[in-house]
């Protein structure tokens, strides 16, 4: 019988798999990004309100969280949206390198959010990750549209990750993503109708395909990985989380390279400026989790 905490780092690795299929399904659903995160927020959020009722999970905030959790939703929409347009303007490879900027964007934004000073060695470590972004643009000239939307991606979900990591110290993990999904619909919505004419029949006439590959997204990638990750936290530290979450896009790269290499083969300077991103982003966790190791030690 293998341990819990050895059942649920295999877990946590599952869910970190499952987070790097979701660029391969992206690449397959054949209608825009906009609707694409339409469709994976509101049939995510019907899930989760199925999972809170069943789970007797109360969803009673007050109306300043509510407002809170509604922010974290739209910053989570555009992360979405930006990301499968990157893929859409590019491809996986492209879109998972750039999302791995967000460790640059965190030594910044995090500072600021919890009031601590601006760590050295993040700094000398962002600036490695902007010569790994330089590398594949120079290589990569073609897919810029996709690298810089890929960047915009990363730059909102590290705005994400932190604004709702304070949610989660006070509230309900699933409370916090049936609001968030709520407000990424509603802001969804919204756009359509102010700047894409409202909704259209063809928007809702989707091929057998598609509607597989949004219900997978939305249940498998979105609903069930909100509720897992949740779970594995309460044996295994955040830092081991986040180290293990910076493998998505090592475990992306891969699927999209067994999966569609005909869309995927790069030139070596992109193999070089990924892998300089990715092992600096496991560097910094690595050295944050040692960091951390230590602190408990001493106290």
């Amino acid at each position: 019988m293998l341990k819990a905490k050895t059942k649920n780092y295999l877990h946590l690795h599952l869910l970190v798999f499952i987070a790097g299929f979701t660029a391969i399904l992206g690449k397959e659903i054949s209608i825009d990004s906009i609707s694409l995160v339409w469709y994976r927020m509101i049939i995510a959020g019907v899930l989760m309100y199925i999972f809170i009722k069943l789970s007797k999970i109360s969803l009673n905030v007050g109306i300043a969280a509510i407002l809170k959790f509604s922010v974290a939703g739209i910053l989570i929409a555009i992360h979405w949206i930006t990301f499968f347009e990157s893929i859409n303007q590019s491809n996986v490879s492209i879109a998972l390198a750039m999302f791995s900027t967000g460790a640059f964007f965190a030594s910044f934004i995090e500072p600021i959010f919890f009031r601590r000073k601006i760590i050295k060695y993040e700094i000398a470590f962002g600036l490695i990750v902007i010569l790994g972004v330089w590398l594949i643009t120079q290589s990569e000239l073609k897919y810029l549209n996709g690298i810089i939307l890929g960047i915009i991606s990363a730059l909102f979900s590290t705005l994400f990750a932190v604004v709702n990591g304070q949610f989660v110290k006070n509230y309900n993990a699933s409370t916090i993503s049936m609001y968030e999904f709520i407000s990424g619909v509603f802001f969804i919505s919204l756009f359509i109708f102010l700047f894409k004419g409202g909704f259209t029949e063809k928007f809702f006439i989707l091929s057998n395909l598609d509607w597989i590959y949004i219900f997978t997204l939305a249940s498998v990638c979105t609903a069930y990985a909100f509720i897992g990750v949740v779970h594995v936290m309460r044996y295994l530290t955040p830092y081991t989380v986040m180290l293990t979450y910076n493998l998505e896009p090592v475990y992306g790269i891969l699927l999209a390279l067994l999966l569609t290499p005909e869309n995927e083969i790069m030139s070596s300077q992109f193999y070089y400026g990924a892998i300089l991103i990715i092992s600096t982003v496991l560097l910094n966790g690595i050295i944050k989790n040692s960091k951390s190791a230590k602190n408990l030690q001493k106290n």
